[in-house]
């Protein structure tokens, strides 16, 4: 798959961006994580064992639509 370059919606000029996670340790990229989200008592949501992805975001610099990826690394 490649890096769009035009956005889908209005033709516009794609710019890579992420989208920003803000934690009680600091500013975190945000991460894809498969299935449904679980319950933790200390951590808020358990991730361990679970295929995870940073997502590699898009915004259209005319219309603001956001695209999103969960590729492989």
């Amino acid at each position: 798959m490649s890096t769009p370059t035009k956005c889908p919606k209005c033709d516009g000029e794609m710019q890579e961006g992420f989208i920003l996670d803000w934690t009680e340790g600091g500013r975190l990229a945000s991460s894809w994580v498969a299935g449904k989200p679980e319950a933790s008592f200390w951590m808020g949501t358990k991730i361990d064992g679970k295929e995870q992805h940073h997502i590699q975001s898009f915004r259209c610099t005319k219309c603001g639509y956001l695209e999103s990826y969960a590729r492989e690394s």
